[in-house]
């Protein structure tokens, strides 16, 4: 009475487009996205490995803690770290974010 019928409606045509023009948008965020995101983020990664690498006896470091300190001990997974006169700490190699100037720790 109040309700009128539903009927469904004809399908629309289906679209001409080829299967790569569907997936040019997706191959595109991939490409933005590996330039964006995974590129610098690899570079940073060799960056630090190489710095890593190159840690000698002598050198002033900061930790991912925040712990400063002159590098006594060179291992091969880990390193002391003097962080006040007589004072020693033992760290892993990786724990180093940044090694600073010479003579920046009084």
């Amino acid at each position: 009475m109040f309700i009128s019928n539903a009927y469904a409606q004809a399908a629309p045509a289906a679209a001409g487009g080829s299967s790569l023009m569907s997936l040019l948008p997706l191959l595109l965020m991939f490409v933005v996205l590996y330039f964006i995101m995974i590129r610098p983020q690899m570079k940073r990664q060799k960056e630090h490995k190489a710095m890593i690498d190159a840690l000698g006896k002598g050198d002033e470091v900061v930790t991912g803690g925040g712990l400063m300190g002159r590098i006594t001990k060179v291992g091969d997974n880990q390193i002391g770290l003097e962080v006040a006169p007589g004072v020693e700490v033992q760290c892993q190699r990786s724990a180093v974010v940044q090694v600073l100037p010479k003579g920046s720790i009084k």
